[in-house]
């Protein structure tokens, strides 16, 4: 693996790490919120629609990680073949 394709790794796992942070933070709030009005339903429903989007992005940002994986790996099978 390249320097640049081991700083790109690593860009993703900062990226993953920071997501895995909001997504802990935001499930607290969802589980440990208690309703008393209908503001702080409002505010609950912010926050798991706040969770749904770090989700998705997390997946996205994992879907990208695999694929440039797998773009470096083929790489290297090409480059190997053409010896």
């Amino acid at each position: 693996m390249s320097d640049n394709a081991s700083a790109d790794t690593r860009g993703y796992d900062v990226m993953l790490d920071t997501l895995d942070t909001a997504i802990k933070e935001a499930r607290e709030k969802v589980e440990s919120g208690r309703v008393y009005d209908a503001e702080n339903e409002k505010v609950r429903i912010k926050w798991i629609r706040a969770l749904a989007y770090a989700v998705n992005v997390r997946r996205q940002v994992t879907t990208d990680r695999d694929l440039e994986e797998l773009s470096e790996r083929l790489e290297q099978l090409e480059n190997q073949e053409g010896r």
